[in-house]
């Protein structure tokens, strides 16, 4: 079993060097955009929730369930989308599932009742959850053989989208209706992906997830046991972190809108700050890792997120509270493209699916007990269970820092 602290960067047989060739360099620019798309949708999605929970009047226990169609949708689509791409390629499928997801995020403005929701969120989840184990699948094969750990940056484009897709939405909150602002993310999302599909269609995995497998492992098979028990400790630790990630998405303009008395253009500025932070967390990502390692970089991490999300769920005012959410997401930056990044260099599509699906795991339980602990005690102490979790993370990174199977 690799040391949790060991980056990988290198593949034997991969490109020399830091220059990758035009093919690789095209790709990683097509792979980066679609990464940012996915962050773009979604962010357009959450910062519309507090106008969804009012158009279908759902308390905040039914929105809690309702929003558990996304999680339960990307859930049960991970694993069958790892199948999918070790029979047709990462890249077709995640130019399939970028469609998909384009198109089911207009659903949920064309709903009346929390049941309604939470079945559209169905579909909407199965899109997500596709694409983010089909593009994180390709990302490892391109990773390997640019022999550089730049999966963070992928994930920085992936903030960067939520970033601007949460503060369009902050823009329009005031103006626009649901319906329009979703409809609009349906036609930039059908654009986008026309632009960056040709490019993944035209060309195949730089390398098959057999090749990134054997080398990551030592020459070991990716279904050893070793192998398997370092995935999943991995998949906790992405549990941990995408709990939080989804907490903030989900209930983080409810919080400020709600609690705080914030406008709802503010209100939408808190995931827009947070995902700010984690984009610049991941734009320093690759460097920091070869610094720190992987073992301080999760620690640190998730110490980090711990006391900011503490800050922004128990904050007294807007801003201190928008402080918090900045801080949780410096501190969450990295844990998650760490995690799924080991498990892909481990175990090919089935590491990212496996490590993906437990980590969706965190956000299948998250919107429902955050609900159900708002209404029985507040939203604001609902929210300080990320902040457990975040310190989770970090233990779990800490306790198995020796980790090595012989």
């Amino acid at each position: 079993m690799p040391l949790l602290n060991k980056v990988a960067t290198a593949v034997p047989g991969g490109l020399g060097g830091d220059t990758a060739a035009p093919s690789l360099s095209r790709l990683r620019s097509a792979l980066t955009l679609f990464f940012a798309l996915d962050g773009f949708l979604f962010a357009g999605w959450v910062v519309r929730i507090p106008a969804i929970k009012q158009q279908t009047g759902a308390s905040s226990a039914d929105l809690g369930l309702a929003l558990l169609g996304v999680s339960a949708g990307a859930v049960v689509t991970m694993t069958l989308t790892g199948r999918l791409c070790r029979r047709f390629g990462s890249h077709p499928v995640t130019v399939v599932t970028a469609v998909l997801l384009s198109l089911s995020i207009a659903l949920p403005a064309l709903t009346r009742s929390p049941l309604a929701l939470g079945l559209v969120l169905l579909v909407f989840g199965a899109a997500y959850g596709g694409i983010n184990v089909a593009m994180n699948s390709a990302a490892v094969d391109l990773v390997a053989a640019l022999r550089r750990p730049v999966m963070p940056g992928f994930h920085a484009a992936f903030s960067l989208g939520g970033m601007l897709g949460a503060g369009l939405g902050g823009l329009v909150a005031g103006s626009v209706s649901p319906t329009a602002h979703l409809l609009g993310l349906t036609l930039a999302g059908l654009l986008l992906t026309a632009l960056g599909g040709p490019t993944l269609l035209r060309r195949p995995s730089p390398a098959p997830p057999e090749s990134v497998a054997a080398p990551a492992t030592g020459g070991r098979p990716a279904a050893a046991p070793g192998a398997r028990v370092t995935v999943l400790v991995l998949g906790v630790i992405a549990l941990c972190t995408a709990y939080g990630e989804g907490a903030l998405a989900d209930w983080g303009a409810l919080h400020l809108e709600q609690d705080l008395h914030a406008r709802p253009g503010v209100a939408a500025a808190g995931y827009a700050v947070f995902a700010l932070t984690m984009t610049a967390g991941r734009l320093s990502g690759t460097a920091l890792l070869e610094r720190l390692g992987q073992t301080r970089t999760l620690v640190a991490g998730g110490a980090t997120a711990a006391a900011g999300m503490l800050l922004g769920a128990l904050a007294p005012s807007v801003w201190a509270a928008l402080l918090g959410f900045a801080v949780t997401g410096l501190g969450l930056a990295n844990i998650f493209p760490v995690a799924v990044a080991r498990a892909g260099a481990i175990a090919g599509p089935s590491g990212v699916a496996t490590a993906s699906t437990l980590g969706y795991g965190g956000m299948l339980l998250g919107p429902p007990s955050i609900g159900l602990l708002a209404d029985r005690f507040s939203l604001p102490a609902a929210l300080t269970t990320v902040a457990v979790l975040a310190a989770g993370a970090a233990l779990i990174g800490f306790a198995t820092r020796d980790t090595a199977t012989g």
